[in-house]
């Protein structure tokens, strides 16, 4: 990922406390790492190799992997690092990042795996290796200092830390001399050894303050408000709004973000207001990504974010979470709109999901990388390289004609066709984006679109061939709670939509994987990953709070009342670790490991939402579908409890507004009374699922034992039953129900009114 991504101004929240901030250059000349498919395989060929293994050989996570053969004496996270460092006085070096990440990349290859370097590590630090993808609530913490320190943060990250971990100096990538305005390496290293055998009491003032400013910024403060309103709906809209790309769609300018939870809240801003501007700017920029270098338009799916401001230089890695976020986001496009150009993408990114990013236990795979070997030279890595053509590989490929008319619609071009590549990536390359509609191509090459359909389909299927035999990115096959949550959510939803049972099996496996792999059932809490046959490390809230949501959804798809027991006893789980009794809202962890500085509360949503965010709607969906008036209320105090930044900056949290603008309506309660499987169950369903209705429940009164548990909750469900023996519809609010039918023209009528 690129080294330097401001989260949002520092100066916003309290005042810079150390003068010293690098401007980290974003694309620095391209370096090489070691990585193949999976991290087993790159271990199997360094060993090969007769390398020798540090400690983190013995580690699970494909990122530490990925640095078990550097000359650096790296510890993993734990007591035995912190004591060496308190033992021996040393200052501890932290290094967090993850195993896609392009410049943590480059970091390893100049300074981690270069032996002068790794010996000055050695002397004078303590060196710990994290990955932010395993531990999420030492990056939130050690990510706010960044930013406190420097304006700014990304990864890799390099914190130097007292004995008690309080941080005293920050930065991201440090190249090994000198340059693009910021320290060698080995030079601040030396300088910060220096200080901390000459200067001690600065250096413990300092980490002091930094910590203690900290905790004045990283949780929330309670709030006066007692509720918010539909004025901070439209608040949050306008100020959208102000930062649309109306020529490319996006917001702000390059690089560009996907952000899906801006498109959650717009979609739900439009379905309450009828601003057609809202619905305009997502199907803008959902349109203009769909043709843009970011998505893969050979293998589906869609990278990270693109580097320039018409989607069209993607930086090439590909996240679940992305995968997951975005395939309800065109699938919601579709539901309002009823353009199959948006089903189509959806299904693109599911299938590509399917293929490419799922386990055959049915688990989900964390990412692939942006990086990959050299088909000519095995030993050198680029980025980008698995996914890039030359215009003369595109004509022999396809014959003269078929080269022609795809090189014309997706704008190849002899030189390469890069808007971006300041040094020279990618020159004589081309990263495939739509610069010519269908009917543009079929009118410049005298042919139906038709025929332009039929011959960019067998194109692509023909290039994705070739391209399947290059040295493909790798793999972080890691399976991590919260992502597969998201995704399980996105799989059930593409369901319900597209009516591809394919993908209800898909979200069924995955969530049964989380359930045998990574939940005990005697104490009922979840573990975050899953890898190489071990699942470990304590959940945390958005492990907990993705993972409900996904099983919410799963239910509304199966209608098998087992996900939807889970998410209950779940949520009760997630209640006693994570909420806070005095100020409302969940912290972001459980407390129990006393090593973390902070016990934070995440209140910026970027790449993916905040756990509180998706906590608080599934206490208000579930206090529906269990009539739990406690969970009803705590979902309101957790928004509430964001009260006051929501109010100063509505942007920073658009899936809280999606909460907010779930508990300011009155969700309609769907309740069909019918047997599952059963074709007039299906049809009422259908279409259910065919319409854009955000705030709803849906549940199945079967007439059998599920009927009978979910009377436990909702007692007025014992007496919901079929009519003539026909499935048959109650649409319900506040438990209070119009007249039932077993006519689906008449259900549409009610679901519309």
């Amino acid at each position: 990922m690129k080294a330097m991504l401001t989260k949002y101004k520092v100066a916003s929240r309290g005042v810079m406390l150390v003068v010293v901030a690098f401007v980290v250059t974003l694309f620095l000349p391209p370096k090489t790492f070691p990585s193949g498919n999976t991290a087993a395989a790159f271990v199997a060929r360094e060993l090969a190799k007769g390398k020798k293994a540090n400690r983190l050989i013995h580690e699970k996570s494909p990122y530490l992997l990925q640095h078990a053969f550097n000359p650096v004496d790296w510890f993993p996270w734990g007591k035995e690092a912190i004591e060496k460092a308190k033992k021996e006085d040393k200052p501890i070096f932290l290094s967090i990042g993850y195993s896609t990440c392009h410049w943590c990349h480059v970091m390893a290859r100049e300074s981690f795996q270069n032996s002068e370097i790794a010996a000055v590590l050695n002397r004078y630090f303590v060196s710990i290796k994290v990955d932010r993808e395993e531990r999420p609530d030492l990056d939130r913490v050690y990510m706010a200092a960044t930013q406190a320190l420097t304006g700014g943060g990304g990864w890799p990250m390099s914190i130097f830390l007292t004995h008690d971990l309080k941080p005293f100096y920050a930065g991201t990538y440090f190249p090994p001399e000198p340059k693009y305005g910021k320290p060698g390496f080995p030079d601040l290293l030396d300088a910060i050894h220096k200080a901390w055998d000459t200067e001690r009491d600065k250096i413990m003032q300092s980490a002091d303050q930094i910590t203690a400013h900290l905790q004045q910024i990283t949780v929330p403060r309670p709030s006066p408000h007692t509720g918010l309103t539909e004025t901070l709906l439209a608040k949050a809209y306008d100020l959208t709004a102000v930062g649309f790309d109306k020529t490319y769609g996006g917001f702000g300018n390059a690089p560009k973000f996907p952000r899906p939870v801006t498109f959650n809240f717009l979609l739900r801003y439009y379905s309450r207001s009828a601003e057609e501007k809202s619905l305009e700017m997502v199907l803008t920029t959902l349109s203009k990504m769909a043709a843009g270098g970011i998505h893969d338009q050979i293998g589906g799916g869609f990278h990270r974010y693109s580097v320039d401001g018409q989607w069209r230089v993607p930086h090439f890695e590909k996240m679940l979470y992305d995968q997951a976020q975005l395939a309800v986001a065109y699938l919601e496009a579709y539901q309002i709109t009823k353009d199959s150009f948006y089903s189509g993408i959806a299904q693109d990114i599911l299938d590509y999901v399917l293929r490419d990013m799922t386990g055959p236990p049915g688990g989900f795979y964390s990412a692939e990388d942006a990086d990959s070997s050299l088909p000519e030279n095995p030993e050198k890595h680029g980025e980008g390289v698995f996914y890039l053509f030359t215009k003369k590989e595109i004509v022999e490929d396809l014959g003269t004609e078929s080269g022609k008319i795809f090189s014309y619609y997706y704008g190849v071009e002899e030189q390469g066709n890069a808007l971006f590549d300041p040094h020279g990536e990618f020159v004589g390359k081309n990263i495939l984006y739509v610069a010519h509609s269908q009917e543009e191509t079929a009118n410049h090459f005298d042919k139906s679109p038709t025929e332009i359909k039929k011959l960019l389909d067998e194109a692509r299927q023909r290039l994705n061939v070739i391209r399947a035999e290059r040295p493909r990115p790798l793999l972080d096959d890691k399976v991590i709670t919260s992502w597969n949550g998201l995704m399980i959510g996105a799989f059930a939803r593409g369901y319900q939509v597209l009516n591809q049972p394919r993908y209800l099996k898909a979200a069924e496996r995955s969530a049964s994987f989380i359930i045998s792999k990574l939940y005990d059932p005697k104490q009922k809490v979840l573990l975050r990953r899953y890898r190489d046959g071990a699942a470990g490390l304590e959940a945390h809230l958005d492990d907990y709070a993705f993972f409900i949501h996904g099983l919410l959804d799963l239910y509304e798809a199966s209608l098998d009342i087992r996900w939807m027991l889970y998410a209950i006893d779940l949520t009760q789980k997630e209640i006693e670790l994570f909420w806070d009794p005095k100020s409302a809202g969940f912290y972001d962890t459980s407390g129990k490991d006393k090593d973390v500085l902070l016990r934070m509360k995440e209140d910026y949503e970027g790449a993916e939402p905040s756990g509180n965010s998706i906590a608080a709607l599934n206490l208000l969906r579930l206090a529906q579908m269990t009539d739990n008036h406690t969970w009803h209320q705590k979902g309101v105090k957790t928004i509430t409890a964001f009260a006051e930044r929501l109010q100063e900056y509505p942007t920073i949290m658009p899936q809280m507004l999606v909460a907010l603008h779930f508990q300011l309506d009155k969700p309609k309660q769907i309740i069909i009374a019918g047997k599952a499987g059963t074709e007039d169950t299906r049809r009422m369903l259908r279409e259910v699922y065919s319409r854009f209705l955000p705030n709803k429940i849906i549940l199945l009164a079967d007439g059998g034992k599920a009927q009978e548990r979910l009377a436990t909750y909702l007692p007025f469900i014992k007496s919901i039953t079929m009519l003539d023996g026909k499935a048959t519809a109650y649409i319900c609010e506040n438990y209070t129900c119009k007249l039932p039918t077993t006519d689906v023209a008449v259900m549409v009528g009610l679901l519309e009114n």
